[in-house]
């Protein structure tokens, strides 16, 4: 009796799932830790955002001096052993100056920062998630204050509130959200096209759900990047603004603030604007220099590559 030929067991085909962008680096979530540290510059930029960070925080230990403090003997000093960096027109240790500054400027960007961000990709995902008439009343909202530049807006808000620091970082932040908002569009209209979204509704996950889980973490690594090249920028308009008079009021040992108040005596002690100026150079190239290293570590084709 002859038998049936057997065969191999066909196999059950492979379920047509999606795969979440975020978990094409998941499993390699430090990665990009490795790939900043194996870079040179992106180290660099790294240790000097470190100092300069770790300086601000820990500015009551390390300065010797209140800076505030007046001391009329010792107007325009050199720098000496009491005075590492000299002093100010008003005898202000300098040295103690800078590294408080350090605290107003890193501080005043980073909270701008934050609040830019928050703004923005809210806005982005909000406009990129639901579309329909909230897509384009949000987006010609962007499309104006685009056609405006930035730091005139802020100018202008800043004028209308006040000079003081408070008031910058208000203008900063309501005029500097339009990138962040344009850019997270832009990826939430991407990753909603994918399948493991489209199964997310079709298994009656809710709005809210799906934005935390499914689209803020796919938009998370640009966001870092960008919010990391442009602290820089950031910072730089904080400190022009106060470099103008609209922001950090004295005596508040503002970088910006330092620069202006230096500048009338820029002939007998150039160091008043020197010292505040090589700190901000170094803080917007240490951002900078970070950022680029971070746009090739979480860029998932320069990583293959």
């Amino acid at each position: 009796m002859a038998h049936a030929p057997t065969s191999a067991p066909i196999p059950a085909p492979p379920l047509a799932t999606g795969t979440r962008l975020g978990d094409a680096w998941r499993p390699q979530r430090f990665a990009w830790l490795r790939t900043v540290a194996r870079d040179r510059a992106s180290l660099t930029g790294l240790v000097i955002l470190a100092i300069v960070t770790l300086a601000a925080i820990f500015a009551s230990l390390i300065a010797p001096y209140d800076p505030a403090a007046l001391d009329p003997t010792a107007n325009l000093a050199d720098p000496s052993r009491d005075h590492w960096l000299g002093t100010d027109n008003l005898g202000r240790d300098l040295f103690s100056r800078l590294v408080f500054g350090a605290r107003w400027t890193i501080g005043a960007a980073a909270l701008a920062a934050a609040g830019i961000v928050l703004l923005g990709v809210t806005i982005g995902i909000v406009a990129g998630f639901f579309g329909g008439l909230v897509d384009d009343l949000l987006m010609r909202l962007v499309d104006v204050l685009l056609a405006f530049p930035s730091i005139i807006l802020a100018l202008a808000i800043v004028g209308m509130l006040g000079p003081s620091l408070s008031n910058v970082l208000i203008g900063m932040v309501a005029v500097w959200w339009v990138d962040y908002a344009r850019i997270v569009r832009g990826l939430t209209l991407k990753v909603t096209q994918h399948e493991y979204v489209l199964s997310a509704h079709c298994s009656g996950c809710g709005s809210g759900r799906t934005i935390l889980r499914h689209i803020l973490p796919n938009v998370i690594p640009s966001v870092i990047v960008l919010a990391t090249l442009e602290l820089g920028a950031l910072m730089l308009a904080i400190s022009g603004l106060s470099f103008l008079g609209l922001g950090a009021q004295p005596p508040t040992p503002e970088w910006g603030t330092m620069l202006s108040d230096g500048r009338r005596f820029f002939l007998v002690a150039p160091q008043l604007m020197m010292y505040p100026g090589i700190a901000i150079t170094l803080v917007v190239l240490g951002c900078n220099l970070l950022g680029d290293g971070l746009r090739d570590a979480l860029d998932p084709h320069q990583r293959h590559r």
